[in-house]
């Protein structure tokens, strides 16, 4: 009897369970769909109930509606983005917002040759958004990056059209260390022909793992670009604009008149010389004022996207303008970039993309140092052909600057061409395997013309009671010249995919793959003056061959050109996607090298653990995401060397007389080691990615060790004009990495973000060769690099004080020559002499600490942004400060000179004479530390029902300030150390400003 009530009661519970189910009520589901990326409806979305072939597609406006049960779950899906699951639990409203698989940097970032998702990820890589760099008021993409990401240095120049210099992880040879750059593939020096506009995403390889599989040219870290794509299904415009004011906030200050003629008329009662005859020099001249002035910059990118059911197309139009704070300085691009991919099957894919540059410059043709060094009581000019001269102490040296401005603005004809493309192919087969075979081409044209007209007619004031003279130089003759570079760069990628998931929660990605790169360069350049015939100061006269062919010119040529190729394979594992693998393998060889010596092979390995996913942490609240990683990579490194490094070209060498003949010798240019091969960089990274507190905290905490060996130097030869070329010496750089991020709402509307990093690198040289006792000098023996200290330090003397009086020279260390009123150095050698053996470590010109700080705020339709950035453990050398060639204007730190025991312990006395001032030293050294307002923006978004139907999707105005505030001790334009040169670096000689920026834009989409 029991056991029939079983039967009956499980027959029972089947019957009503079928019953439910089958007689169960649906309801009415209905929503939009829109893109996460611009806000934007997105019609043709799959919708479909979960386990069941019942489904619907959006409309036109991306609105759908379905019939469902009540505890379902709705799948929306479409090609290229990423799927979404949402139960149903009795909604009849479900909004849906979709995120583009390729675009959204939460889930996959750039690797080498691909894509990986981030939770799998064994490297250092940190993503920026396009939006976040098109926003910025910068013609240069990197530009923008200046902050952003922990262990990137980028140091910008306020140069219209210039490049930053960039360096990431420090600096790891003595050669070069310009990272990769990697534009949809396609590797480059620069990024320069890219709009900001056209960037869906930049990605920052910094690990060994990461940047292994690129070979030869990753040593020093990659920047991958990703160019943006047509949104499927749909036609989209869009159009954004800047306009934007600069202006210099910091000028260097220097005397004017009054304090021009104090310091002057005591530094020549110094020197026990004549006063100087003032009476006629009435002018009291700001020269800084009058080159420069507030400049305009203007950046506008269109771009019409478009995909049908096959194929998407995107055309962009670009068009920058950037005005220098130098009177007349100017620099244009216009841009042209058409992306294209045709499905021909769902296996088989091919596209392409072109990117047409064209630039033209107007470079200022006045130094900024000659408005900083001529004097302040000489008036301007008489006429628009007349103008004064520099008084007699340094007419011979130093010009009005205002005459060289005008003299030679708008005199020169500068552009140039280039184009980057690429097309593909790629098929899919076996379910499993892809092929994708890709060409690349990179072709660019440079063309430059200049004119050097008559110079004006000139003023000396008279001194000395003598009467003004108006003089011309009549040696003076026009001239012209000309410049053509061209570049070409070919490249191949063919690659073999395999991903595939296995049962049991094994998931295997794999690629092999061959590249190859040629690359070859000319230049050729001529100048040429007319004794005869003035030429007309017109650009259609610009040409060598107007000037008389029977006058000599100048004419110069270079060219060059290398190759490499490489094969490399890389194998990602994870099992139950808490344990990570990465494995990579590359095999180059370089044209640099000689065939015996040119190959190498390397690679890396990596490995991650979601420690989150663990049953033991499950237990831990608060932590959402663990992940540890740790990376190990070596590769070789060749960047910033010549071609063909094994063999020298030719220089001359002595003469010989036999009889009455004379004849010349050549020999080679250096003596290059037969063994010559690669730098090796071998590198380490642990690190820690972690998101606690419901996603709204992330960190990511990295530590690395990177070491380079086997540099290739060049070592002088005694009693030989020539130096040998060998592998010597090792680099070691160490740092850490911290990124902070704190994400959160308040109420339903209001949200906000603070995300902060900083970085420290500590470079050290730890060898330079074997039992070789070599130091390798750069600017003229101001910076040092030797084992034992950071590379390129400064090198010089420490000053204690100023020597006050007759006694303090006699108990002090000095010099034989020192006298009262001079600087007093430390006697680091304990002697009891000042020399050169005093001379030591000053610091380094290449901040070891960086950081930055990333504030968003966003209410309804309302975003605001707030950046900072800075640096700190730098110096900066003013060496604009150490001229003694002409007397010239005083910075305003002379007004505290020593004039007597006890008035200056810091100022020597006013007295160019007294070479040992002159020495370098600490007095010349600046801290580098600066904490700057880079960004503050306020902008504000208006949704598609404002505007009803006039097909305007979106439309966000914005103003912006950049640059604002910069709390530094630095006394030039800008803080930022210039550290492109590696061994000589850190100087300031007038560098050009970095400006405060003020701006509009405008980004709508239709």
């Amino acid at each position: 009897m029991k056991r029939s009530l079983t039967k009956f009661s499980v027959l029972t519970f089947l019957c009503l369970l079928f019953f439910n189910s089958t007689f169960a009520q649906n309801i009415t589901v209905q929503g939009t769909v829109t893109d996460a990326a611009d806000k934007s409806a997105m019609p043709s979305v799959s919708v479909l109930i979960k386990g069941a072939t019942t489904g619907t597609q959006t409309d036109a406006n991306g609105k759908y509606s379905i019939s469902v049960p009540a505890n379902s779950i709705l799948v929306f899906s479409y090609v290229g983005y990423t799927r979404r699951e949402i139960p149903v639990s009795n909604q009849t409203t479900i909004n849906v917002s979709m995120s583009s698989a390729s675009q959204d940097l939460q889930q996959v970032v750039v690797v080498g040759y691909g894509t990986q998702k981030r939770r799998d990820v064994t490297g250092a890589i940190s993503s920026v958004k396009g939006d976040d760099i098109a926003r910025m008021p910068a013609t240069n993409p990197v530009s923008s990056l200046q902050g952003k990401v922990a262990g990137l240095t980028v140091v910008n120049s306020g140069t219209p059209g210039a490049s930053p210099t960039v360096r990431i992880r420090g600096i790891n040879s003595t050669n070069s260390a310009n990272p990769l750059y990697v534009v949809d593939g396609i590797l480059s020096d620069n990024i320069d022909f890219l709009n900001p506009g056209d960037i869906e995403s930049i990605d920052l390889l910094r690990d060994p793992s990461s940047i292994a599989i690129y070979g030869l040219r990753g040593a020093n870290g990659v920047i991958a670009v990703t160019t943006k794509r047509a949104a499927r299904g749909k036609t989209s415009i869009n159009f954004q604009t800047m306009f934007g004011i600069q202006h210099v906030t910091n000028k260097i200050d220097v005397t004017d008149a009054t304090g021009f003629k104090k310091l002057y008329s005591a530094q020549l009662s110094n020197l026990s010389a004549a006063p100087f005859d003032f009476t006629n020099y009435t002018g009291n001249t700001d020269w800084q004022d009058q080159i420069l002035r507030n400049a305009n910059i203007n950046t506008n990118t269109l771009s019409i996207s478009n995909t049908g059911e096959k194929s998407s197309t995107l055309l962009s139009i670009g068009y920058n303008n950037q005005d220098g704070v130098v009177k007349y300085d100017n620099y244009k691009k216009y841009i042209v970039r058409l992306t294209e991919e045709i499905s021909l099957n769902n296996n088989i894919k091919v596209g392409g993309n072109i990117t047409g540059f064209r630039f033209t410059s107007q470079p200022s043709p006045v130094s900024l140092n000659s408005a900083i060094w001529a004097s302040p009581i000489v008036p301007i000019q008489v006429n628009d052909n007349t103008y004064y001269s520099m008084p007699s102490f340094q007419r011979a040296q130093v010009g009005n600057p205002v005459a060289a401005l005008n003299n030679r603005s708008n005199v020169s004809v500068n552009g140039g061409y280039r184009a980057v493309g690429s097309i593909f192919a790629e098929v899919k087969f076996l379910k499993d395997f892809t092929f994708r075979s890709t060409g690349y081409i990179d072709l660019g044209f440079n063309n430059n013309r200049s004119y050097t007209p008559l110079p004006f007619r000139f003023v000396n004031i008279g001194e000395n009671g003598a009467a003004n003279t108006t003089t011309f130089d009549q040696t003076a003759r026009t001239s012209v010249r000309q410049e053509q570079a061209e570049y070409r760069s070919f490249q191949q990628d063919h690659t073999l995919s395999y991903d595939k998931t296995l049962e049991g929660g094994h998931k295997i990605s794999a690629i092999v793959g061959f590249t190859s790169i040629y690359s070859a360069s000319t230049t050729q350049s001529g100048s040429r003056s007319d004794s005869t015939v003035n030429i007309p100061n017109s650009p259609d006269f610009w040409y060598i061959n107007v000037a008389n062919a029977s006058n000599p010119g100048n004419f110069g040529g270079a060219g060059s050109e290398s190759s490499s190729v490489g094969a490399f394979a890389r194998v990602n594992y994870s099992y139950k996607d808490k344990y990570l693998l990465n494995a990579t393998i590359r095999r180059d060889g370089s044209s640099k090298f000689a065939p015996q010596n040119r190959w190498g092979t390397f690679g890396s390995v990596g490995l991650g653990w979601v420690v989150s996913d663990e049953d033991f942490f499950k237990s831990i609240k608060g932590i959402d995401f663990l992940k540890l990683r740790a990376a190990w990579g070596k590769l070789g490194n060749a960047n910033g060397l010549a071609d063909n490094l094994y063999r020298p070209g030719i220089s001359n060498a002595g003469t010989a007389v036999f009889g009455n003949n004379v004849y010349s010798s050549i020999q080679a240019a250096y003596i290059p080691d037969p063994n010559l091969h690669w730098e090796v960089v071998n590198g380490t990274d642990l690190g820690l990615d972690m998101r606690a507190l419901d996603n709204r905290v992330t960190a990511q905490l990295n530590f690395y060790n990177r070491t380079t060996t086997d540099i290739l130097t060049s070592l002088p030869i005694p009693n030989d004009s020539r130096s040998y070329f060998t592998n010597l010496g090792k680099i070691t750089n160490k740092g850490i990495e911290v990124s902070l991020g704190w994400n959160d709402k308040i109420g339903s509307d209001f949200t906000y973000s603070i995300s902060p990093n900083f970085s420290y690198n500590k470079n050290v040289v730890n060898s330079i060769g074997d039992n070789i006792n070599f130091q390798i000098l750069g600017n003229g023996g101001v910076n040092k690099t030797e084992t034992g200290n950071s590379i390129g330090y400064f090198y010089g003397y420490k000053q204690t004080g100023i020597y006050q009086s007759t006694a303090d020279l006699g108990k002090m260390p000095r010099m034989s020559n020192s006298l009262p009123g001079d600087i007093a150095y430390e006697d680091v050698n304990g002697d009891g002499v000042i020399s050169p053996a005093d001379r030591t470590y000053l610091g380094t010109p290449f901040p070891p600490y960086s950081y930055g700080l990333n504030v968003t705020m966003g209410y309804k339709g309302f975003d605001m942004q707030l950046e900072g950035q800075g640096v700190s453990g730098n110096k900066i050398y003013t060496q604009r400060r150490t001229s003694t060639f002409a007397v010239l204007n005083y910075e305003s730190n002379r007004l505290n000179a020593w004039t007597g025991g006890g008035t200056s312990n810091v100022e020597p006395i006013l007295d160019n004479s007294r070479g040992n001032n002159y020495l370098f030293s600490t007095y010349y050294l600046e801290p580098g530390d600066y904490f700057r307002i880079r960004t503050a923006q306020l902008g504000y978004t208006f949704g598609p029902s404002l505007f009803g139907k006039t097909g305007i999707q979106k439309l966000r105005i914005y103003v912006s300030g950049q640059n604002l505030k910069t709390w530094t001790k630095a006394t030039g334009y800008t803080p930022e150390a210039q550290i492109g040169n590696i061994l000589g670096g850190g100087a300031d000689n007038g560098v050009y400003p970095v400006p405060a920026v003020y701006s509009v834009g405008l980004n709508v989409t239709f």
